[in-house]
């Protein structure tokens, strides 16, 4: 700063401590503070009364001894929530988890030990009081919120003005300071991935008027919708290799058998995530300059990975948004009380689809009722994160939040259970537009799926077995083959050749796809090979009501078989009756393509799909599932600022998203050039972005 000869070399500083001065004390910000302060005294004198009250063996409930109660909690807290939380951002990972709920208990039980008043006494019954009151709090804020993330928002802004302040400490800026940081300036992306949601299924929730956010940035013509195709297969793990790393081909299913490791590999398995990145990755991925990645599967060669599968660990203690989500009574505990109500809420739900007998359904017990509270839990907690690395001036945030995906498989993707989710992610975008002014940079939002979901009634359901039980059928000798000599007398007998063993089948399923391996064969096997130890699997399966597609490799290239006909893969001949026609215009080029993925089975799988549903046959206990062809599951959704350009061609496949969003990324001036990005460099050379359709957020955020 620029000192001038006519003032003294103090006045500066006396004009930043007046600016602070008067931003502290502004009526607005007394006015919400006095009103915070109002609310949280209400709220721990209502826990308070109640929770004495319920507890035996209190004499006194006296008001005047409950509200000096009130003070000792709001100053316990005051003096201890700091240093705890500087104990949880050490512990960082599970030990924040732990320590998040212990310190809501210890600030209650010892203001309740210090209490003049003595109402309880002893250990057990201080714990079982506090614990008492969070659940009581938790419960009275969210009816003050009427549901709303008000409360959530705000703990969220402090959160940022923290970690703003502190990076200006480090950067040489004022030891203390009473004034708000200022709005960055420079562009910043986040993509928000709604996991499972289709096309057709977010156009019909923003014309309903059900999504109020994004229905604002489209109406208000700042954003546009557009499809685009998934390609098979339809899965999370292949969409983010893609879209994060530009390496589809290496990821043929959520699951898949390798011949040359004899290892299952499942996606979501950290170790086996952990084995496959280093396969997608070559250096060049979507996150590469300073990125983040929030919640993925992949980390998109981010510089931070916060929940990102492959790397197999929660968030350490350089993530104070963890952290601060942990220690808030507005995070971890007010989720995890809300959460027993999400499992109640789903037992309710699950009774009326038995009662009303809605058809297709599928079992919403066992594992699943864990599954819907910890991924509303994930949700925030995904939030706060964003919060945290917006604050920091990450220049690129992804993350994938789930809510949607996990209740649509087993609730249905349209039904009304699965449509409240997708209500609830859109407040989510609505939390991040009301903290933009909060960031250190200004934000743009791009909001994508990674596939949609198709629904139907089970393979299991339809047919009475499992696809596994069908394969086992169609592979099991044939009786008429049976050696007509006594198993006695054939023992006694030197053989000609030692007979090799029986190839065992393994079945592997990702929603209405299935890979079939002979898994004691190195290689992949052709249609003949697999005739020559299965005589009656191919035709078996075919003939099956329940698969619509069979597709083996032929002396001529990959051929698809189904009930009346064929279609070869390369040439486009068909014989018969096309089985491709049901799966749409694009089944060809999809099937073609999933044949040049690494370890595809010896016999490919798409179940059954009915020509005026759209229902397919998940091959899983799912009623809205992905994975194969078939219905909304390969329909995928991008939101993005109206006044981007659309340099790709045709918007098919998750590689091809990921070309979009790095020439985007180019464009904000967020990705650094090198020999390979010459061919991208090109591009946008041919399409320039000029000064007067500068990318915006939305109105609101714009002003």
């Amino acid at each position: 700063m620029a000192i001038s000869l006519h003032e003294p070399p103090s006045a500066p500083a006396a004009r930043d401590w007046r600016a602070d001065l008067r931003a502290l004390l502004s009526w607005r910000r007394v006015l919400n503070r006095a009103r915070a302060v109002l609310r949280s005294a209400l709220v721990t004198f209502v826990v308070l009364t109640v929770t004495l009250w319920l507890m035996p063996g209190v004499t006194s409930t006296d008001i005047v001894d409950t509200l000096g109660l009130v003070l000792l909690v709001a100053g316990v807290g005051a003096v201890l929530r700091p240093l705890l939380l500087v104990g949880i951002v050490a512990l960082g990972g599970w030990g924040a988890m732990l320590l998040g709920i212990v310190a809501q208990i210890v600030v209650i039980v010892i203001a309740l030990e210090i209490d003049p008043a003595n109402r309880i006494s002893g250990l057990p019954s201080l714990v079982l009081t506090a614990i008492l009151a969070i659940v009581f709090a938790a419960i009275v804020d969210w009816m003050l919120d009427s549901g709303s993330d008000d409360t959530f928002v705000r703990e969220s802004k402090r959160l940022m003005r923290g970690v703003r302040r502190r990076q200006a400490r480090l950067a040489g800026g004022p030891l203390l300071t009473l004034r708000r940081p200022r709005p960055g300036s420079d562009p910043g992306l986040l993509m928000i991935q709604f996991d499972g949601l289709s096309e057709p299924v977010l156009r019909w929730a923003v014309r309903a008027g059900n999504l109020p956010t994004l229905g604002h940035w489209l109406r208000s013509g700042s954003h546009t919708m557009r499809g685009w195709h998934t390609g098979l297969p339809s899965t999370t793990p292949a969409s983010q290799a893609g879209i994060l790393h530009g390496a589809t081909r290496q990821v043929p299913a959520f699951r898949w058998f390798e011949k040359d490791t004899g290892k299952l590999m499942v996606t979501n398995r950290p170790r086996d995530a952990a084995v496959l990145e280093p396969r997608l990755s070559d250096g060049r991925g979507l996150l590469r300059d300073g990125g983040v990645s929030i919640g993925n599967a992949f980390s998109g060669d981010a510089a931070v990975s916060l929940l990102t599968v492959s790397h197999a660990a929660l968030p350490g203690r350089s993530a104070r948004g963890w952290a601060a989500f942990m220690a808030s009574p507005y995070g971890f505990t007010r989720a995890l009380v809300l959460g027993v109500g999400e499992v109640i809420t789903e037992l309710h739900q699950a009774r009326l689809q038995r009662r009303r007998n809605l058809q297709p359904r599928v079992s919403r017990s066992g594992s699943f009722l864990a599954l819907r509270p910890a991924s509303m839990l994930l949700r925030d907690v995904n939030v706060s994160l964003i919060a945290e690395q917006m604050a920091r001036g990450a220049p690129a945030v992804y993350c994938d939040l789930v809510d949607y995906d996990e209740v649509a498989h087993h609730a249905g993707p349209a039904r009304p259970e699965s449509m409240r989710q997708l209500e609830s992610l859109d407040r989510m975008l609505g939390v991040l537009e009301r903290l933009a002014p909060e960031a250190a940079r200004r934000y743009h939002l791009v909001v994508l799926s990674d596939h949609g979901q198709s629904q139907g009634a089970t393979f299991k359901q339809r047919y009475g077995e499992t696809l596994d039980e069908v394969v086992e059928r169609f592979s099991a000798p044939d009786p008429a083959d049976a050696p007509s000599t006594p198993a006695e007398e054939e023992a006694t007998k030197e053989p000609d050749f030692p007979e090799p063993p029986v190839a065992p089948l393994l079945v592997v399923s990702s929603g209405n796809l299935a890979l079939l391996y002979l898994t004691r064969f190195p290689e992949r096997l052709d249609r003949a090979a697999i005739e020559r130890a299965y005589p009656r699997l191919i035709n078996g399966l075919v003939a099956h009501p329940g698969v619509g597609l069979v597709i083996v490799r032929d002396h001529d290239g990959p051929v698809a078989l189904g009930t009346s006909g064929s279609h070869r893969l390369r040439d486009g001949t068909v014989e018969g009756i096309d089985p491709l026609l049901p799966y749409g215009p694009r089944a060809r080029h999809d099937l073609l393509r999933h044949q040049e993925a690494e370890h595809v089975g010896d016999l490919v799988l798409i179940s059954s799909v009915d020509p005026v549903t759209e229902e397919v046959a998940a091959f899983e206990e799912l009623v809205g599932s992905h994975g194969g062809l078939g219905g909304w599951q390969t329909d995928a959704v991008l939101v993005h600022p109206a006044r981007w350009p659309i340099t790709q061609t045709e918007l098919d496949g998750p590689d091809t998203i990921h070309r979009q969003l790095v020439e985007w990324l180019a464009m904000l001036g967020l990705r650094t050039q090198t020999l390979a990005a010459d061919e991208e460099q090109h591009e946008l050379e041919r399409h320039p972005l000029e000064e007067s359709v500068a990318p915006r957020l939305s109105r609101t955020h714009d002003g």
